[in-house]
């Protein structure tokens, strides 16, 4: 009977707990975060310009096609770089409900089943609350029109605005902003024409998946054959890939995702065609050309002479534009110029271990492609590099700017904002939530993690993983430290351990670690662990 009786108790506490939601953990004394998304991680709201009727253009799943392409197709005005609506009543808003969050959080509030294909920040900033953050006085979000150029004034001077408000709102804290993708993009620019606002405001920038030299096999393929956001069975309800080929020609954001012209690629990214060409002799052959970053313009061009959308019976073309090119060159100096100001500490993260389009080849020696303007009837096939699916590694990482790490982490390109190796650094980095179990009260020292890099292959019926992790043990107080310590040389130590096959003298498995601590240096000791295992197929 006492048994019953406390399990009646335990069921009441459980109910009054349920009744009274209990307050979340906000911690007054963490500097304020700015999330900026990247393109088409923004809702984007049509207005009305008759009658002031608002609704959800992107993103949303019923009815999405049609409204897609009444509201949202566009056409670039090299006169002021905007990129405007087809339809001359209808202006495109980003909302800013809960302080900017509510526009890049889930992007179709409304869907249930198969919800995770639209949620952008969400699993970060719920993470965050639970560090201690409060929407409004330490969490923010800023959404944009990500149709338009990454240099558009009107999106710089909504950013300043932004970053001024957050600045107040927090007490004049100075600003943490996360980037994701393209959002990269936006504020490198931003940061190269209004480096002293970027440096009132802001103390520390981490980008997270940034295409800073470009996505170039996504995008190729991206002019030719469209993209989609969403994969499996949800694509039957959205918008098709050709309704979306048909903005992304006239959106300034999507050439200034091309492949850098003057990069120094380790693997030259190339737009491969099998043609069937007549041979001296006069008979068809059939030839593989190559064309770089820079000479693929002219095939864009040929390929899209014909391109046109019938809107309200209207025939309009729509072919590649060398007016957004022009734009986009402008852009690239603006980028290639920009510096991270003085008191101000720029973060990396990049995407790894993922198959990622770098070039891209139409048709194949048994079926060359006769006609220039079919390519966009052609599927593409993927030459792949290491990335996060949608950027190369190799871009993501050539920022160009000086950054107090750069870390790569094994995921795909939009799931990285959701793996828990990304919130343990952001922690670090924000000085947020419960402490890491590796903090060391004691002799205050914290590890943190700045590079990571794991990479696995089958070969001769044995799996080979290779790791590579470094970390920096940071220190505060260097009073107490031996003058000769910076003299002193490496400290080496290696591990091996094993596991038995079934039989006797076999091996199932087997690893190998070497451990380097560097000497102390200016408060920081780095460390460095490469480690290698070999496994027995299954």
């Amino acid at each position: 009977m006492a048994m019953l009786l406390e399990d009646i108790v335990q069921s009441v506490e459980m109910w009054l707990k349920l009744i009274k939601k209990p307050q979340p953990y906000v911690d007054p004394n963490l500097d304020p975060v700015l999330l900026v998304p990247g393109i088409a991680g923004s809702i984007l709201n049509a207005v009305d310009d008759q009658n002031g009727k608002e609704e959800r253009v992107w993103v949303r799943i019923l009815g999405a096609d049609h409204k897609f392409r009444t509201k949202l197709w566009s056409r670039f005005d090299p006169s002021t770089g905007k990129t405007e609506s087809l339809d001359p009543n209808t202006t495109i808003r980003v909302p800013e409900e809960r302080y900017g969050l509510g526009a890049i959080d889930v992007l179709d509030p409304d869907m249930i089943v198969g919800r995770d294909c639209v949620c952008y920040f969400h699993d970060m900033i719920v993470e965050m609350l639970k560090w201690g953050f409060q929407e409004g006085k330490t969490l923010f979000g800023f959404g944009y029109d990500f149709r338009q150029s990454n240099r558009l004034q009107e999106t710089m001077d909504r950013l300043a605005a932004k970053l001024e408000s957050v600045y107040e709102a927090s007490g004049g804290k100075k600003i943490n902003v996360i980037s994701h993708s393209m959002g990269g993009l936006l504020v490198k620019c931003f940061m190269g024409l209004h480096s002293d606002v970027f440096q009132k405001y802001v103390k520390n920038w981490i980008a997270i998946a940034a295409p800073f030299r470009g996505a170039p096999g996504y995008i190729a393929s991206t002019f030719l054959n469209g993209m989609s956001f969403v994969d499996g069975w949800e694509q039957n309800f959205f918008i098709s890939k050709w309704s979306m080929h048909q903005l992304l020609i006239e959106c300034p954001s999507i050439y200034e995702l091309m492949a850098c012209t003057h990069f120094h690629w380790q693997h030259i990214p190339l737009l491969e065609i099998w043609r069937e060409k007549e041979g001296c002799d006069g008979y068809p052959r059939t030839i593989l050309e190559s064309y770089r970053p820079g000479n693929c313009i002219d095939i864009f061009k040929e390929a899209l002479s014909g391109n046109t959308v019938d809107y309200n019976g209207e025939m309009i073309p729509l072919p590649f534009n060398l007016e957004i090119l022009k734009w986009v060159k402008e852009t690239q100096k603006v980028l290639s110029h920009a510096k991270v100001p003085s008191g101000v500490k720029f973060y990396n993260i990049y995407g790894t271990n993922l198959e990622t389009p770098h070039s891209v080849c139409y048709g194949s020696e048994e079926a060359p492609v006769t006609n220039i303007q079919y390519l966009r009837f052609f599927q593409p096939n993927y030459i792949c590099v290491d990335g996060d699916g949608t950027v190369p590694a190799e871009s993501a990482k050539a920022d160009g700017l000086h950054a107090e790490a750069r870390v790569a982490v094994p995921g795909e390109h939009r799931g990285i904002l959701c793996e828990h190796h990304v919130f343990r650094i952001l922690k670090h980095w924000l000085r947020a939530g419960e402490p890491d179990p590796f903090y060391n009260p004691i002799n205050d020292y914290v590890i943190l993690p700045t590079a990571f890099e794991m990479e696995s292959h089958h070969e001769k019926g044995l799996q080979v993983t290779s790791l590579k992790e470094e970390w920096e043990i940071v220190t505060k107080d260097q009073d107490d430290l031996d003058d000769t310590v910076s003299s002193r040389k490496p400290l080496v130590s290696s591990i091996s351990v094993s596991q038995g096959g079934s039989h006797k003298h076999s091996l199932r498995s087997e690893a190998h670690a070497t451990v380097i601590v560097h000497p102390q240096n200016e408060g920081k000791q780095h460390v460095e662990l490469n480690a290698i295992s070999v496994s027995v197929d299954a």
